[in-house]
């Protein structure tokens, strides 16, 4: 296949490409940065700096996954507007890029986040559930995802993947508390109660590619794991992995005082719920924390 990614330097984009490039799939990626696609990505993907470089050639899929890191630093207006365009806007560049293009992909994977669904409280969330308030992160993944599936206006099978917290070894959301965890200043956020949907890398990268292989896959798929758990247990859990006690609490006054809007990522959750991907056959190889946790820490010392 021909498959053309967009955040494809980030977390996952990264081991994505690996792993499609073992597969013998030809690879672009779009990045701010066409010039370090290479050696980031590896020697055999391409970089461009716009979709129009990518010219005229054959396309087969499309996987959009760009977007500025949300929780890096607090909602400013300045921050809402960064977050909004590396998000929708470069969305419907990409769409407008599609509509001229000749030839059109089969399918586009564009990503989204469980955040879609606002903060849940206890609700179970499979992808039919509807949103249950309509907060920043929750407008964002809207737009997102009803910017994404105006492709299907152009004869193309559209995929949103909601992606809960990526468990990687290397980066992300587990890379920033393994500081404090590892000096036994880890623990709860606020009061711990919050529900967290999580995936580890391995099965966010082998979802991603089983749902291109799936003709009949389309629409919204929550990409985590089969069992999410509350953010106390999730805590206990890393503090059990790492040898070390999870009992301090990050008080959330704190929280709100330090980050504004932004605690509220932290503060809520959403019990997600991946049904669909259950549905059509998908396997998690790491369906529990313990096991995921276990395998990101194996070759710790």
């Amino acid at each position: 296949m021909h498959i053309l990614l967009t955040g494809g330097t980030g977390l996952i984009g990264r081991p994505l490409c690996r792993h499609w490039l073992a597969q013998g799939h030809r690879l672009t990626v779009l990045s701010r940065t066409p010039q370090r696609v290479a050696e980031r990505c590896g020697a055999e993907v391409r970089g461009i700096g716009t979709f129009a470089e990518y010219g005229d050639g054959p396309l087969d899929a499309v996987v959009n996954l760009a977007g500025a890191p949300i929780a890096d630093r607090p909602w400013t207006h300045k921050r809402k507007a960064l977050l909004w365009a590396s998000r929708i806007g470069l969305t419907e560049q990409l769409l407008a890029w599609l509509g001229s293009r000749a030839q059109k992909p089969q399918v586009l994977i564009s990503g989204s986040a469980v955040g879609w669904y606002g903060d849940a409280g206890e609700r179970e969330l499979p992808e039919d559930s509807p949103p249950v308030i309509e907060d920043f992160a929750a407008q964002l993944c809207g737009a997102w995802e009803e910017t994404a599936q105006a492709a299907e206006a152009l004869g193309i099978r559209v995929v949103l993947l909601r992606t809960g917290l990526v468990l990687a070894a290397d980066g992300g959301f587990l890379k920033r508390l393994l500081l404090p965890f590892r000096l036994g200043l880890g623990g709860p956020i606020g009061n711990g109660r919050q529900w967290m949907s999580w995936i580890h890398l391995q099965d966010e990268i082998a979802l991603i590619d089983f749902l291109l292989q799936q003709e009949s896959a389309r629409g919204p798929y929550n990409a985590c794991a089969p069992q999410p758990l509350r953010n106390k247990a999730f805590a206990q859990s890393l503090g059990r992995a790492l040898h070390r006690p999870a009992l301090l609490p990050l008080p959330a006054p704190l929280l709100r005082v330090g980050l504004g809007e932004l605690s509220g990522l932290l503060l809520g959750g959403q019990k997600a719920l991946p049904e669909q991907a259950l549905a059509a056959g998908f396997t998690f190889r790491f369906p529990d924390i313990d096991s995921a946790l276990a395998d990101l820490f194996k070759d710790a010392a």
